[in-house]
Formats: structure tokens, C-alpha cells, sequence
């Protein structure tokens, strides 16, 4: 446990520097100085969130491993609600205050990430295993990080790839003009929504195909991972069913402009799309998780997310922003596809030689 918090820190320190360093990307990509000077120090306070949440994550995933979700889904709906309460009341405002805007996004961002870390961590003083024991990280243990990293880089790295790729998105969207970037923005937050509750589901199932793990089962190990794929899809549709029917007033919540709140509208059928195919991927790559064999997802990732970095801008100088997505959604229907046949192939070659020939 001591280990993974440093791994943590260690992966959290690398997505915070790719973070922070936005407006130096963007910059050398042609963004207008204007557009990145309305950022203010929205990308600190988001590096800052990318590194809390990965030592909370440490957390987290020890939560999960030990069979706690229920201390898991209160830290992670603590976040939540603290990032939607300050989001409505620090970004647009309430009553006679008026907001911070972005700056108030960062701090809402910053704020709940914490929330959530302090959370998760206090949580795992409650098992009964580690009860009585310092949690502090102590002294790092080199061997123990090499064995943690063989499986923690690579999953890692596929979320390094991911968010620095939707920089990259962030940034042709802002090439197309100011509207174009507050609605890829507010659209790429209302997936991340969604998202959470496949990575959630996710994390679920790690636990569960343990037993079939050590037995070598591989039916159950299949089994499991379709169950999580059948749940994160009914949770997201849900999701997305309730987004498509209160459209109106939650985009209202996001924004006033009313051409950014067009510009929403007619993304919303890629968004939901988008945010489907991205919680397939998940499941499966936490199916990978849990058979311990991660680097099939970075090669993945690396691939199908490197081919989208490429092809954004121009993509986003043809179509615009439906471009822009449409490639996203190819991208992700991709994964989908790379991460179930990956998951299928190595979990196949967990079994047994002899049941196999049977």
C-alpha cells in the first residue's frame, strides 16, 4: 500500500507537468495568445487536481483490492458532490455573487479532488487488516515499485495518453474560434460524468474475478468482465437518456451564451456515442487490469489515441468541432474493439495447457 501511494506521486507528478503545460503546447501550436491568456491559472489548479487525485487513487484502488467498495463510492460521491456544489455556485454564481468563471472551475476541481483523497484515505484506516498500522508512505521500496510499476506504468500511461491527446483535442477546438472551445470543453466534462460511472463499475469487477484469477478460471474471468460491460452500459445510457431529456436546463448550468448552448446541442448525439464507447473500453481494460497485463492497453491507447493526436487538426480546420468528435468517436469505437479482443486473447491464455487442448 506504502508503494503504490508513491507510485502514485510519482505517475501524479508526470500528469501534473503534462497538464500544467498546456498553455505552452497551445502556444506552440498556434493558439491564439488571447484564447490562452483567458485560461488565467486554470492550469495550475488543474496539475494540482491531477496529483491529489492520483495519491487518492492509491487509495482507492487499495480500497477496491481489499473488497471496500462501499468506502470507495463514499469517497468517490463526496468528490462528486463537492465538485457539483462548487461548480454551480463558484463558476456561474449564486445570488448577488457573481462567480470566478474558470478560475472557479480550477478551485472547484482542486477542491473536490481533495475532498475526495481525504476520504478515500481516511477510509483506509477502517479495515480490519490494516488497523493499527502507520499509513504514512515511509521509505520506498525499489523492488516492490518495479513489481507495482509492471502493472501501474503501463495502465497509467494509457491515462497520460489519453488526457494529453484530449489537450490536443482541447487545443483544435480552440483553433476553430471561442465558441467552438467552451462547448468541446463543457461537452468533454459532461462525458467525464458519464465516464466515472463505468470506471467505477470497473473497479468493481477487479475484485471480484480474483477467485476466478487464482483458480485459472477463464470462463469466469469472461463472465465477469460481460456483466461489467452489460452494467456500465445500462448505467451510461441511463446517463445519457437523462442528459438528452433535461438538456435545457443542465447546459444552462454550464453556460448562458446561447451560441455555445447550440453548439452543445448539436454535438449531444456524438457526445452520448462517444461517452458509450469510452465506457466499453473501460470495462475491458480493467479486465486487463485484473489479470495483471496492462501493456496490451498502452499499445492500444498508443495507437488509436496517437492517430487521433495526428489527424485533430486537421480534421478540426475541414469539419470543425462534429469533425473533431466523429474522430473521437472512431478512436474510442477502436479501443473498444483492441481492448475486448486483448482481454479475450491473454485471458485465454491463463487456462491451463490441458483444459485448453480439451
Amino acid at each position: 500500500m506504502r508503494d503504490s501511494i508513491w507510485l502514485g506521486i510519482v505517475t501524479g507528478l508526470l500528469g501534473a507537468l503534462a497538464v500544467g503545460a498546456v498553455p505552452l503546447i497551445g502556444l506552440a501550436s498556434g493558439v491564439p495568445q488571447q484564447t490562452l491568456s483567458e485560461l488565467g491559472p486554470l492550469p495550475v489548479l488543474m496539475a494540482a487536481s491531477v496529483l491529489v487525485a492520483a495519491v487518492g487513487n492509491a487509495a482507492t484502488s487499495t480500497l477496491v483490492g481489499l473488497g471496500h467498495s462501499k468506502l470507495v463510492m463514499r469517497a468517490g460521491t463526496t468528490g462528486t458532490a463537492a465538485a457539483v456544489v462548487l461548480s454551480l455556485t463558484l463558476v456561474n454564481g449564486i445570488g448577488s455573487f457573481d462567480g470566478f468563471g474558470l478560475l472557479g472551475a480550477g478551485i472547484a476541481m482542486l477542491v473536490s479532488s481533495l475532498i475526495s483523497a481525504l476520504v478515500a484515505h481516511w477510509g483506509l484506516r477502517r479495515p480490519a487488516v490494516l488497523a493499527g498500522r502507520s499509513l504514512s508512505p515511509g521509505q520506498p521500496h525499489a523492488r516492490a515499485l518495479i513489481r507495482l510499476a509492471g502493472v501501474g506504468v503501463p495502465l497509467a500511461a494509457t491515462v497520460l495518453i489519453k488526457f494529453a491527446v484530449l489537450g490536443v483535442l482541447a487545443i483544435a477546438a480552440a483553433r476553430v474560434g471561442t465558441v467552438s472551445a467552451a462547448a468541446h470543453s463543457i461537452a468533454v466534462s459532461l462525458a467525464g460524468l458519464m465516464f466515472t460511472a463505468a470506471v467505477a463499475i470497473g473497479q468493481a469487477i477487479i475484485p471480484l474475478m480474483a477467485p476466478y484469477l487464482k483458480a485459472k478460471d477463464v470462463r469466469g474471468l469472461r463472465a465477469a468482465v460481460r456483466a461489467g460491460v452489460m452494467t456500465a452500459l445500462v448505467a451510461v445510457v441511463l446517463l445519457g437518456v437523462a442528459l438528452a431529456m433535461l438538456r435545457v436546463p443542465v447546459l444552462s448550468f454550464f453556460t448562458h451564451d446561447p451560441d455555445v448552448r447550440h453548439q452543445l446541442l448539436i454535438l449531444l448525439p456524438l457526445l452520448l456515442l462517444v461517452a458509450v464507447t469510452d465506457a466499453l473500453q473501460a470495462v475491458c481494460g480493467f479486465g486487463l487490469v485484473a489479470i495483471r497485463n496492462t501493456v496490451p492497453s498502452l499499445f492500444a491507447f498508443a495507437a488509436c489515441y496517437g492517430l487521433l493526436a495526428l489527424a485533430a487538426a486537421p480534421l478540426s480546420a475541414l469539419g470543425g468541432l462534429t469533425a473533431l468528435w466523429l474522430a473521437l468517436l472512431t478512436a474510442n469505437t477502436l479501443l473498444v474493439v483492441a481492448q475486448a479482443g486483448f482481454f479475450f486473447q491473454r485471458s485465454g491464455s491463463l487456462a491451463d495447457p490441458l483444459s485448453r487442448s480439451v
